[in-house]
C-alpha cells in the first residue's frame, strides 16, 4: 500500500485534516497494539505510533481509500524494520532481556480484538520468530486480520502467511504447554510469595515444574542476577538464600500486567521491580524479576 507525500507538505484544508486526526485517534489503539506485540516495548510502540502519526500528517490521503487498513499497515511495516535493530541493540544487553511491562488493568487488550499475544511468556517465545511471523501471528491471533488482509500488510501472497501463521503456532506450542487460568496463577503467584518470603524449601519446590526458570531484567544493575537460573532445586535454594534479607524491605501491591497478576515490589516508597509468574498444570514454569530502573518507570502503583 503506497501513499505519496502532498505537494504542500500537509494535505487538505483544516476540516480535512480533522477528519484525519479523528481516522487517526479511531485506530491508535490497535497501531499502539500492534506495536507493542511486535516489539516487546512500550516505550518503542509510542515511538512508532507516533512516526506513524507524522507519515499520516503529511501523506497525500486523498490516495488512500482506507485508512485504518493503511495506518495498520503503516505500523506493521516499521515495526518490522525497528525489530530488526531492536534485537541487535539486545545483544549488548546486560542479563536477560523482558518485555517492558503494560499495565492491562485499565485496558485489558491494548486495542487488540482478543487479549492474544500479551502475557510475558508468549511474547519471549515470540522474540524467537522471524519478523514475518510475528507479524502474521499477531495480527491473526489478537486482532483476527483475514489471511488475505495480512498477506496485503506483507506484501505476500495468501499461502504464504497460512505458512506463516502455522510456523509461528506450532513454534510456541512446541515450547509451551497450555497456561493456568487467570485465578490460578494468581493463587500461584499469591503462594509463592509467601513460600519465598519465609524461605521454605519443601514449599517452594513443590509449587514449581522441575525445569522452572527464574530470569531477572535488570541490565546490569547491582544485586541482580545476571544468568537464567534452572532447575526446582537450583531456584528454591536460591531464593531460600536471599530469603533472609530481600523480603525485609519489600512491600508487595497487586496490579495488573500484561493480562496477569503481577506484584508490585516496593523499596523505601519507590518502585524497584514488577514480579509475575508463567504457570502450566504441572505449576510455576517461570519466574519473572523485571527490576530494570528504566522499564519500572511504566509500572503503575496501585492505590
Amino acid at each position: 500500500m503506497r501513499c505519496g507525500v502532498a505537494d504542500s507538505g500537509v494535505a487538505g484544508d483544516a476540516s480535512e485534516l480533522e477528519a484525519a486526526t479523528a481516522a487517526f485517534t479511531r485506530v491508535r489503539p490497535r497501531l499502539f497494539g500492534i506495536a507493542y506485540r511486535m516489539l516487546g516495548s512500550a516505550t518503542e510502540a509510542e515511538d512508532l505510533v507516533q512516526d506513524v502519526w507524522l507519515r499520516w500528517q503529511t501523506c497525500d490521503r486523498s490516495a488512500v481509500l482506507n485508512p485504518e487498513a493503511f495506518l495498520a499497515t503503516t505500523a506493521t511495516r516499521l515495526a518490522i524494520n525497528v525489530l530488526q535493530s531492536a534485537r541487535n541493540r539486545r545483544e549488548t544487553y546486560v542479563g536477560p532481556w523482558l518485555p517492558e511491562p503494560v499495565d492491562t488493568g485499565a485496558d485489558p487488550y491494548l486495542g487488540a480484538e482478543r487479549g492474544a499475544a500479551l502475557e510475558f511468556a508468549a511474547l519471549l517465545l515470540m522474540e524467537k520468530l522471524t519478523p514475518n511471523e510475528r507479524a502474521a501471528y499477531v495480527l491473526r491471533e489478537a486482532f483476527d486480520y483475514s489471511y488475505a488482509q495480512i498477506a496485503d500488510i506483507l506484501s505476500s501472497t495468501e499461502p504464504a502467511v497460512r505458512q506463516l501463521v502455522s510456523r509461528a503456532r506450532k513454534h510456541l506450542a512446541s515450547e509451551r504447554h497450555a497456561p493456568v487460568t487467570a485465578a490460578e496463577q494468581r493463587e500461584l503467584l499469591t503462594a509463592f510469595l509467601a513460600a519465598a518470603r519465609s524461605g521454605d524449601l519443601s514449599a517452594l519446590e513443590r509449587l514449581f515444574t522441575p525445569d522452572v526458570t527464574s530470569l531477572s531484567d535488570g541490565n546490569g544493575r547491582k544485586g541482580v542476577a545476571r544468568t537464567p537460573v534452572v532447575g526446582a532445586v537450583r531456584v528454591a535454594k536460591f531464593l531460600q538464600a536471599i530469603s533472609t534479607w530481600f523480603w525485609d524491605e519489600i512491600d508487595v501491591r497487586w496490579t495488573q500486567a500484561n493480562g496477569q497478576t503481577a506484584a508490585v515490589l516496593l523499596q523505601d516508597g519507590g518502585v524497584y521491580g514488577l514480579l509475575t509468574v508463567s504457570a502450566t498444570a504441572e505449576g510455576i514454569d517461570q519466574l519473572l524479576w523485571l527490576v530494570n530502573p528504566g522499564k519500572n518507570k511504566a509500572v503503575r502503583v496501585p492505590d
